[in-house]
């Protein structure tokens, strides 16, 4: 999206045309390379570690669904490297597929208010036997402007076909997680916070905060400091209690970005 749509309420018709002038492939997540160490356990070769992802999506078609909808596919590889082990060896990679259908909410001005989403994603490490670690999930999403500076996402998900390998998954990611975001010195300084609950009465969930600084002439790239507290940060141990301070590099997607 050019910078000069940026923090302004867009018509239907300049979300049609970014849309239609948006590349075929795109970032989709956050694609980041962070490096750190626990918080709550020895700093040892084996704690510390890098944590990065790679996602992008691919616009099926630039004819308009029902509703006038825009549907892509989805792809997000997340890897906890080892690193500073002898051996370098890979504890978990990540892989997420799946379907999104975008839809773009007008006011009576015809004006954006937000963007809803429609998910299905499979979620799996890729193994079999007892380490086995997959789900699949539909989701509703939203992402509405709260302002020039501050942006609010809320996600609700349906697990299913996790109950053979994993049947107590949902008690650890829940059935959905909140995002909020705010610049605190425009294109340059944000920071941001998700929060997840799990699916009973104990304090099992999630909670990542991120600290963002963008000196570069290309916004999209940042240094990052992230803090990860709770469970299901990686699928093979997501009972796993893990306080994870991790800093490093994160590029950020403008594409869709129209609040």
């Amino acid at each position: 999206m050019s910078a000069n749509l940026q923090g302004q309420r867009l018509s239907r018709e300049q979300i049609k045309d970014t849309i239609n002038d948006m590349p075929a492939f795109s970032l989709y997540e956050d694609n980041y390379f962070i490096s750190g160490v626990p918080l709550n356990k020895d700093i040892t070769r084996q704690t510390a570690d890098v944590k990065y992802q790679v996602s992008f999506r691919y616009l099926l078609s630039r004819n308009k669904f029902p509703w006038d909808s825009y549907l892509f596919l989805t792809y997000t590889q997340k890897a906890f490297w080892d690193i500073y082990d002898k051996s370098k060896p890979f504890q978990e990679i990540n892989f997420k597929p799946g379907l999104n259908l975008g839809l773009p909410v007008f006011d009576k001005k015809d004006e954006l208010l937000g963007m809803a989403f429609l998910k299905f994603e499979h979620e799996s490490n890729g193994r079999d036997s007892i380490y086995s670690r997959s789900w699949n999930k539909i989701a509703l999403a939203f992402h509405a402007d709260l302002g020039k500076r501050h942006t609010l996402s809320g996600e609700v998900w349906w697990p299913f076909r996790y109950k053979k390998d994993n049947p107590d998954l949902p008690d650890y990611v829940g059935l959905g997680e909140v995002n909020y975001s705010f610049e605190i010195k425009p294109e340059l300084w944000s920071f941001e916070i998700m929060a997840q609950k799990g699916l009973n009465w104990e304090l099992k969930g999630a909670l990542r905060t991120r600290i963002l600084y963008s000196p570069f002439e290309m916004k999209s790239i940042n240094f990052m400091a992230e803090w990860y507290y709770g469970y299901a940060e990686s699928l093979i141990a997501f009972k796993e209690l893990r306080s994870m301070i991790r800093v490093g590099f994160v590029m950020k997607s403008d594409d869709l970005n129209f609040l």
